[in-house]
């Protein structure tokens, strides 16, 4: 009697548990399925074709004629001033790396006497008038400076350097139409210049003023 009884307490606790799990099972929610994430993918850089320099003068003055962005063209200046700065001849340059330095200490009349060296040298080198012009714009011999200027444009009409050093002039002489006409030469070759781009719009002011 007791082994039945018992019998039947074990066999209604297996059914109550089988019932329960049942249940649970049948209303259990699935969780979604979440993707791991993904690494980040690394940026791609960004290349930047370098810029190309012309192989000649008149291609690299090209170039200059066209840029509008000063420092792209301050470095296409800078291949064009190696050009102007190197002559066909080891003899004038040396000469002329002499002149600046001598010019540099303000041994004026030393660097005078390299440079007329160098001019009656190669009289076709138009750098050389240009480096005499400046030496004589230093020591304020402002004739002379024209008189070299005018060879060297002669010689290389683009030399927005000898361009720049007339039109200072003018302006230390006081001619203020004929410096603005000048600084509107050297933005006909070197648009960038940044330099003759506020001289323009001073004179312009200035002048305008002068009008009124």
């Amino acid at each position: 009697m007791m082994k039945s009884l018992a019998l039947s307490i074990l066999v209604a606790g297996l059914a109550a548990t089988l019932t329960v799990t049942a249940f649970a099972q049948s209303n259990t929610v699935p969780l979604p399925q979440v993707e791991p994430p993904k690494a980040p993918s690394k940026p791609v850089a960004k290349t930047v074709a370098p810029f190309e320099f012309a192989k000649d003068l008149d291609g690299l003055f090209l170039q200059l004629a066209r840029t509008p962005d000063s420092k792209l063209a301050g470095r296409i200046s800078t291949r064009i001033w190696e050009a102007w700065q190197t002559s066909d001849s080891r003899s004038v340059d040396l000469l002329t790396t002499w002149a600046r330095t001598a010019s540099g200490g303000r041994r004026f009349h030393v660097a005078l006497d390299l440079l007329d060296q160098v001019v009656a040298l190669r009289p076709n080198y138009a750098e050389g008038f240009n480096q005499r012009a400046t030496l004589h714009f230093m020591m304020e011999n402002y004739g002379k400076s024209i008189v070299d200027i005018e060879r060297t444009l002669a010689l290389e009409p683009r030399h927005y350097g000898a361009l720049v050093g007339l039109a200072t002039i003018f302006e230390r002489l006081g001619e203020k139409d004929r410096a603005l006409k000048t600084w509107y030469r050297v933005l006909a070759v070197y648009p960038a210049m940044t330099n003759a781009q506020d001289s323009v719009v001073r004179l312009e002011e200035e002048l305008a003023g002068n009008r009124i």
